[in-house]
């Protein structure tokens, strides 16, 4: 007598948020193979995801687009993490609407981490107007194809 063999899946529900990045955090994150942000510096006290796409993309390109720090290049990842984590953060409006974001304290960053999803993807990338060059090849391709994938489109 077999026995039936049953399954369980169990669903995870997950929360989309977006964190603007420059060149630096970005070529971290591409080491980290998609999968994890990059612990915060010293001077560095929280990490803020936000809450839509919109906002981020006014953040890489307004901001991150005039930081010498990041090369000038602003990219907006995407991301899943789990409800459960997420709900752990309440949203904070810091100005206009839909300016609603996250504050992980850095020491619980690797916590976070582990509750992403799937990969980090990047989804938009702004070059500001003093961008000589990319600083790696990695960073290079990924403005070549997310570029490319836009104009496709």
């Amino acid at each position: 007598m077999a026995l039936a063999e049953t399954r369980y899946e169990i669903t995870m529900k997950t929360q989309t948020l977006y964190r603007p990045v420059g060149e630096k955090e970005m070529l971290l994150i591409i080491e980290n193979e998609y999968r994890a942000f990059p612990p915060r510096m010293e001077w560095q006290p929280i990490f803020y995801p936000v809450l839509n796409e919109d906002y981020a993309s006014e953040i890489a390109g307004k901001w991150n687009t005039r930081d010498e720090a990041g090369n000038y290049l602003g990219f907006v990842t995407r991301f899943e993490v789990l409800e459960e984590t997420a709900n752990k953060y309440p949203a904070q409006n810091v100005g206009a609407k839909n300016h609603n974001e996250l504050w992980v304290p850095a020491e619980e960053l690797e916590a976070f981490n582990q509750a992403i999803t799937g990969k980090i993807e990047v989804t938009q990338v702004f070059i500001g107007k003093d961008f000589k060059e990319a600083a790696h090849a990695a960073i290079e391709n990924l403005v070549f194809n997310i570029r490319k994938a836009h104009h496709d489109q």
